[in-house]
Parts: structure tokens; sequence; C-alpha cells
């Protein structure tokens, strides 16, 4: 059995979201035993600079940044695309890169990943409507995940596989050296720093030695696996913990739907319920980048493990079921879905949260009301409303508060449960991606770890490639800016 409880949108989430607490259908495990492993000599696939270990959205942009500090980078990625929760896992809906001002906030890798998208593949307001408060445009682009707070936003809805090749041609473009069907296994360690890592292939197990290594693997696998310290509460009433496999339906008018549910609330409501009464786990679709497509993320299931295979699996095998289910009711009582046809299931499962980041600095919910603006800034995001400035996010928040050789950046970056909500979304790791490429650049061309990193240096990389940060956030760049101090 499943039961759901709906989240509100207000000041603390963006969203108003059903949240599914299921339970298990699989049995515990039973114990076994263990198996131990015979000491081997391993090959070394590659040295570099710096590693990047992971390609979604902070790795891709990671991996960019420091190949154009002039590092020798290495991407490793265990799928066959780059882009990750953004392409192979449908979150096609980018979430805002405008302030509540309507101020183009989240810029660089961002903007320029965008910037290179087809026109027909991008949907979402003209820029001239970026911040607009008018009744009726923000009517109109609320029920296109394009205005919240009565305010019309710069996030658009993209084609992920539009959004694949552009990354890849961003990456491959400066010369990164990009492997596909790789998955990391654990860390090199040398002297208590990570120097690299062990990963597996068809080709077998192989070892990759690097100066530095980025974790973006968005569980912070490999600085777990090295011993980081790092948190893994959750805030119960929002989604960031739940999971979900996302799917497409092609063949509908999307137009149709929302004149269905803007025009019709009472006829909506009860669409929904019995929608509910007939799957128990029911979804509301989003429009994306065409009319005739439509974009269900998936019922959110919580009460599962990212990192436990088991929970995995029960959460994709009820999804794909689940699609089929609406699919069915769908065609059967929704306006612009009775020729819809089932389009694709996302290849990436919809992981929020599995854990944080012990860092030298964090981001938290008492930081919202301040404005506070950290010295070691490397970029900023929009408050989840209008009632609170925007964000400083500090580049210790990417660096681990005692492990060396390593940069986290993605949805693991150093923040409480809260401002995870907002921090695990896919500009915010665009962001994080950036800096900590170009930091691990700079640390692996310096020869010093990443918290000796001179931030002013940093930072000014950061606005030469085109990120925006506030100018009382830039230091001088002086020896001394570094960030070896205890956590603040």
């Amino acid at each position: 059995m499943s039961t759901y409880k709906s989240t509100e949108r207000g000041d603390e989430r963006i969203l108003a979201s059903d949240i599914f607490e299921g339970e298990r259908t699989r049995g515990a495990r039973a114990q076994l035993g263990t198996w131990r492993e015979e000491a081997r000599d391993i090959p070394v696939f590659r040295q570099c600079d710096v590693l990047v270990v992971g390609g979604g959205p902070s790795g891709t942009a990671a991996a960019v940044a420091a190949a154009r500090v002039g590092a020798d980078v290495v991407l490793l990625e265990r799928y066959n695309h780059l882009g990750g929760l953004s392409t192979g896992g449908l979150v096609i809906w980018i979430d805002r890169m405008t302030d509540w001002e309507g101020r183009h906030v989240i810029r660089g890798f961002a903007e320029e990943l965008l910037d290179r998208l087809p026109r027909d593949a991008v949907a979402g307001p003209a820029r001239r409507e970026w911040g607009s408060r008018d009744p009726g445009r923000a009517a109109h682009w609320s029920q296109r995940t394009a205005a919240y707070h009565g305010v019309v936003t710069w996030s658009p809805t993209v084609d992920p596989e539009r959004l694949k090749l552009a990354s890849q041609d961003m990456v491959v473009g400066e010369k990164v050296h990009l492997v596909f069907h790789c998955w990391a296994a654990s860390p090199l360690l040398e002297g208590g720093a990570v120097r690299g890592a062990i990963f597996e292939s068809k080709a077998g197990r192989q070892a990759l030695r690097a100066k530095v290594v980025v974790d973006a693997t968005g569980d912070g696998d490999l600085f777990a696996r090295a011993g980081a310290s790092f948190e893994s509460n959750v805030e119960k009433d929002d989604i960031h913990h739940c999971m979900n496999t996302a799917w497409l339906f092609g063949g509908v008018d999307m137009e149709r739907w929302i004149e269905f549910k803007a025009g019709l609330p009472d006829e909506f409501a009860a669409f929904m319920a019995r929608g509910r009464e007939t799957l128990r786990l029911f979804e509301r679709p989003f429009v994306s980048w065409r009319n005739d497509v439509a974009l269900f993320m998936g019922p959110r299931q919580s009460g599962f493990s990212p990192l436990d295979p088991d929970d995995q699996t029960e959460v994709e095998i009820r999804s794909h079921q689940l699609m089929a289910g609406h699919l069915d009711f769908y065609r059967a009582h929704a306006p612009g879905f009775e020729n819809a046809f089932l389009m694709l299931s996302a290849p990436q499962l919809g992981v929020r949260h599995a854990r944080r980041l012990v860092g030298v600095r964090k981001i938290t919910r008492a930081q919202w009301p301040t404005g506070a603006v950290f010295d070691d800034e490397i970029g900023i995001t929009p408050a989840v409303s209008p009632k609170f400035p925007n964000i400083s996010i500090p580049y210790g928040a990417l660096v681990p508060e005692t492990l060396d050789g390593l940069i986290a950046c993605g949805r693991h970056i150093a923040c409480d449960p809260n401002s995870h909500g907002f921090m695990r979304e896919i500009p915010q790791c665009w962001i994080t991606g950036q800096a900590a490429g170009v930091a691990a650049a700079l640390a692996a061309r310096d020869g010093v770890e990443p918290r000796s990193v001179n931030t002013g240096v940093l930072q000014s990389i950061l606005v030469k490639q085109g990120a925006h940060l506030r100018p009382d956030a830039q230091t001088v760049a002086e020896p001394q800016n570094t960030i070896s101090a205890p956590a603040v």
C-alpha cells in the first residue's frame, strides 16, 4: 500500500507536490557473510591534472571550466551521454535562473550551454518578460513552469537530446578526454589525500591517477568512500528525499490540457481525485519544449534509499507500471490526451538526495533572510520566495572539512536539508560545477590542495568565464585568500 500527502507552495518550496509514501514489497536481504577479494595489480588507464567523476550538469561544467584554465582533464561517465538528470533523467524543466527582480543571475556555463541550443529546442518566456508581475503574463507562464509567486522567471523546458549533444560538443571542443561506460568504484588514496579513482568497465578494473579529483557523482560516492564526513538527514515535507522515474508521452495537445486545468478547476480537481482513486500513485503532466510532448516527473516515492539497489529497482519497476497505467487513464479521461502514446521512460532514476558533504562552509536556512555575502562566493542562487534576497554560494561548501585532493560539486555540496531543496536543482549544479572545475585546475597548476586555492584568483577566472558574482564578494587576489580557516 501507498499513501500520499501534498506539500504546498510557499516561502519554503517553489512547487506544490504530492509525496507518495510506499511500503517495500521486497523482503530484507539475508546476511550471507563476506567474500575476501584477492589483492592484485591493476593497469593505470591514464594520468591527468583533473579527474571529474560524473558527467551530469555539475561534472560537465567542471570538465569544461577546468580545461579552459589549461588543465589536462578526464571526464568519467557511466552512461552513454552527458547531462545526467537534466537529460537522462528527463528533468527537462530547468529551474529559475533569474531572481525575483528578473535579473539573470545564474550565468556562465549555464548561459553558454542553453544559448547553444536551437531555438526549437527551448520553450520559455522571452527575455523582455523576465521579472514581469503582469497578472495575465504570470498566469500564462505559471501553467508552463515559468512563473511563481506572480513573477515570470527564466526557467525554460528543453529538448533533452539537444542538451546531450550541446554538452558533449562543449566537452569535446575543450579537448577533455571523455570516457563513457565507466563506473568509478573507489578513490585512490595516497597519504590520506585523493589522487585518482579505480573504475570498472567492459575492459575490467583499471586505475586513473590525477592531481585533483572532482566528485560529481551526485551522491558523494567518492568522498564518502574516501572517509570524508557527510550528512544524510532530510526535510520530510519536501520532495528532495523522494525518488521517481520520469517519462514522456507523445501525441498530446498540451494547450487543450492547460485550458482544461486552468479553465475548469472543479473538473480538474475531480479528475485528479479519480486518478488517485484508480492508480493511487497519480501525477499531473508538465509542459515540455513541444506542445505535443508531455512530461510526467513520475510519482515521487519516499521511504526508499538511493544507495540500495533493491530500493532503486523497486522504484523503477513501480514507475514503469505506473507509466502504462497513466497512459490508459489519461487517454480515457484527459482532454488533449486522446491520442497519447508511450514515448520514453527516463534511462536514469530520478534521485534527489543521498549524502551531503560536511564542508569548510555550509549553506543554511538561517542564511536565507540575511542577504549575507560570503567572501569566497562562487555564485548566487535565487531564493525560493520574493520574501528572501538572493543567496550566496561559498567555495567552502565544495571543499571537505578535512579530506584533501578532492572537490565536490552538484547536489551533494555542504548545505542543510532546507537549502538542499534548491541547491540540488540543475542551474545550481552548473554553478558549483563550474567553480569546482576552475578551482581544481588552479590547485593542480599551483601544486596546492583545493582548500588552499587562492579564492581571489578563482573568483576572477569565474567572472572571465561569464559567471555572475556580486562585487562585494570578490576579494583581492592575495595568496592568503584561502579557506583553510575553520568552518563558519
